[in-house]
């Protein structure tokens, strides 16, 4: 019983330690938008999207070559009377036969249709290709959302450490102030004015703490992995050595790269095609057709006889509407329209992805020339605070100064994490403006 006591707590300890190790995961961005493409509902259904359209066209596709079918059956009939047919001196009867047995093979090639079936494939064909670039632009939307979620993680963890760090500091103050007191150095009012800093500190830890579980969450959810996950950040900030491009160039690779502009490009084509098809509907369709026939007895052979016979034929056949309510104009008249819409709605993207690199581009420049004044900022104010607290020590500066230089110092260093994490957002958001994305 004890051994195996000992046995089932060795196992639990184990099942323990494995939980433990699967709630830990160290993470680069890069690892992370794989694991998130890997585990993509929404992309998984992006992707059957595509499976099902590129079945549609090439369904839509069978109609332009020839098609052959064959059926057949059995038929049992009820008993007449023989056909007979008297001729002086004898009578010729014909026998009924029962039990017929028949089996069609027929053949048809489209040899001129007005282009619909043409039209019909080609509306299909692009309207697949379409879907595989809203693919490409669903995945460059998950990237770029990964990277957002693992970069807002990092502030807020770093976050997390200037506030830790941050109420250490004023907790020595506290304690340095509070020493002082006791000594008759310092008053009353200079120890609850380090007091409420301090509290005020430990609040604003708290809120980071809370942000900090609150971007874990985001991540994990993006990722599709077990909310509980502890994600540790491998990737460090460094600024990008990606020399940006001019804003026109940006402007031109956008045109030709991004996924969205392409569907849409795809979807005017597939409007032009559908137009095609409609007005097909305008012109005579022609097919060439044959059949063989394989039938007991075979219809098409006089007398019946109770045997096997096989026949065959060819043919073309012609048809042409001429009057169906005008459901050929208005079949026109919609793919028409439809022409026009997504002409319009080409246009529209268009102008807003112009209006996005731009936006983007902007940005960037705007954030790499506030880093240099960030890093600058970090500095004058740790030196600041390095004099003023080497002074307060002396005796040769308030109390209020050096709480101030606290403040000023943390609030540089915190001002300085985010123009970092602001510059590696603004390299994923203007990647994604022109449809790229660089590892």
């Amino acid at each position: 019983m004890k051994k195996a006591g000992k046995v089932f707590l060795g196992l639990a300890l184990m099942m323990v330690v494995s939980s433990l190790i699967a709630q830990k995961q160290s993470l680069t961005v890069e690892e992370s938008i794989k694991i998130a493409l890997e585990n993509s509902r929404s992309l998984y259904a992006s992707m059957k999207k595509v499976e099902f359209s590129e079945a549609k066209a090439s369904e839509a596709a069978a109609a332009l070559y020839p098609s052959l079918k064959v059926q057949g059956g059995y038929l049992h009939l009820s008993d007449v009377p023989a056909f007979q047919i008297p001729i002086p001196g004898m009578l010729i009867s014909f026998p009924v036969v029962l039990n017929n047995y028949n089996l069609k093979a027929t053949f048809q090639q489209p040899l001129f249709t007005g282009w619909k079936l043409q039209g019909m494939a080609d509306n299909a064909e692009y309207s697949a290709q379409a879907t595989v670039s809203d693919l490409a632009k669903d995945r460059l939307e998950l990237i770029y959302t990964v990277r957002c979620a693992y970069w807002n993680l990092y502030r807020a963890q770093e976050l997390e450490r200037l506030g830790d760090e941050n109420v250490n500091q004023v907790q020595l103050h506290f304690n340095d102030v509070n020493n002082l007191e006791q000594q008759g150095m310092a008053t009353r009012n200079d120890v609850l004015k380090v007091q409420v800093q301090l509290s005020n500190a430990k609040i604003l830890q708290i809120d980071a703490h809370n942000a900090v579980r609150i971007a874990i969450l985001s991540l994990n959810s993006i990722l599709g992995i077990p909310l509980s996950t502890k994600i540790t950040l491998t990737s460090a900030l460094t600024q990008s050595d990606w020399q940006v491009p001019e804003l026109e160039q940006l402007l031109n690779s956008a045109l030709r790269t991004r996924p969205d502009l392409q569907g849409m490009q795809l979807r005017l084509q597939a409007a032009e095609a559908g137009v095609t098809a409609a007005r097909g509907g305008w012109w005579p369709q022609i097919f060439f057709t044959g059949s063989y026939y394989y039938a007991r007895p075979n219809q098409r052979i006089f007398p019946a006889l109770d045997e096997f016979r096989d026949t065959w034929d060819i043919g073309v056949s012609f048809q042409f509407d001429i009057w169906n309510g005008l459901t050929t104009v208005q079949q026109t008249s919609q793919a028409q329209a439809l022409l026009e819409q997504t002409i319009a709605s080409y246009d529209v993207i268009k102008d807003g992805m112009t209006l996005e690199v731009t936006q983007a581009y902007l940005t960037l420049q705007q954030v790499k020339e506030k880093i240099e004044l960030s890093r600058l900022m970090v500095e004058q104010a740790e030196e600041n605070f390095r004099i003023t607290y080497e002074k307060f020590k002396s005796g040769l500066t308030t109390n209020s100064e050096l709480l101030d230089a606290e403040t000023a110092k943390l609030q540089a260093k915190i001002q300085f994490t985010t123009t970092l994490v602001d510059y590696e957002l603004a390299v994923a958001r203007l990647q994604k403006a022109i449809g790229e994305w660089r590892p």
